[in-house]
């Protein structure tokens, strides 16, 4: 008999579904859309019970759908999920800022009425996922001790010590993402300056970009030509490549802070290895070479004493959110 897991991740436009066998193969997946926060602009408890029931609802058709489809004798080991502000500990989404549920959502525990006979269902965030997905379907498998960046739209961070996720007290440890890095700096989603985020994630590369153009007046720049909705990290990356003086120190800026980020979390941590993982990643050594010298550069000289990896992750970036999911059910 096969032993599965079923993996869900719950993104801000789409939630995609998928059946994963224990090598990490997608045996069958497909998706839905994730409620909008427009669907209740006005915060209506209400409007929230009606929009998670159905929201479940759907969930489960889907699954029981792809579960009808496999043509296996199997077993299902669990449901993992990754969905933003998910508390492992309680099993619920927590004030998500872009999904219209309101408050504490006991998602674990509506989706086990579902699936009553379920071993297990458990939740964390997007960046807690990748760094259990890299532990058992990545570059991770022999380590017990590492650290996962999650760079996109947001930055997040995932602690793996000896051979769990670091979750804290209430749930919610290891958001690296939100370290201040810059005194009183520039605004951060979340409402604080100066954090990592703000910088170093896929919007707060194009911050850079744009601030660098006004700076050097770079009329000449392959960026000068694109409005600020227009570009993307993708534009910029295409422009250091043909050797655009502009976008190339958004990479080395970009990789500075990054490096001094990773710096603290080693200082704080000491992991045997930290992995990379987002489509800013596959920029390759435009981003990779600037962190690699500026943890160097920030690092304790006790630390500089021994070689710590800075890794790329090994996981498919269209599947990594699944995969990173249906992890959670396998390390538990």
């Amino acid at each position: 008999m096969v032993k599965l897991s079923i993996g869900i991740d719950i993104g801000g436009t789409n939630t995609a579904i998928g059946i994963v066998n224990q090598e990490g193969k997608i045996l069958i997946e497909d998706s839905l859309p994730t409620p909008s926060k427009k669907l209740n602009p006005n915060a209506e408890q209400q409007v929230s019970d009606e929009l998670l029931h159905d929201f479940i609802s759907e969930i489960s058709r889907i699954t029981k759908s792809l579960l009808a489809k496999i043509n296996l004798d199997y077993e299902i080991v669990g449901i993992g999920i990754g969905a933003p502000n998910a508390n492992y500990n309680e099993g619920t989404i927590e004030y998500a800022p872009n999904l219209p549920f309101i408050g504490k959502v006991s998602f674990c525990k509506m989706l086990a009425d579902e699936f009553p006979d379920m071993p297990r269902i458990h939740i964390t965030n997007d960046a807690n996922a990748a760094a259990l997905g890299e532990k058992i379907y990545g570059g991770a498998r022999n380590m017990d001790n590492f650290v996962m960046f999650t760079l996109g739209t947001g930055i997040g961070s995932g602690l793996f010590y000896n051979g769990n996720i670091v979750y804290g007290i209430d749930g919610f440890a290891g958001e690296c993402g939100h370290n201040t890095i810059v005194a009183e700096g520039r605004l951060c989603g979340c409402g604080g300056r100066g954090h990592l985020e703000a910088y170093c994630s896929a919007p707060g590369m194009k911050r850079t970009a744009f601030e660098l153009l006004l700076r050097d007046n770079a009329e000449d720049s392959l960026l000068s030509g694109y409005s600020y909705k227009e570009m993307t990290s993708k534009h910029i990356y295409e422009a250091a490549v043909q050797g655009d003086k502009i976008a190339l120190e958004v990479f080395e800026i970009t990789g500075k802070y990054l490096g001094m980020a990773l710096a603290t979390t080693v200082h704080h941590f000491s992991p045997e290895a930290i992995f990379l993982f987002g489509g800013p990643v596959s920029a390759g050594d435009l981003i990779v070479k600037p962190i690699k010298e500026s943890l160097e550069h920030n690092l304790l000289t006790i630390f500089q004493k021994r070689d710590i990896p800075v890794l790329i992750s090994e996981l498919d970036l269209g599947h990594a959110a699944i995969l990173g999911a249906s992890a959670l059910v396998w390390n538990n």
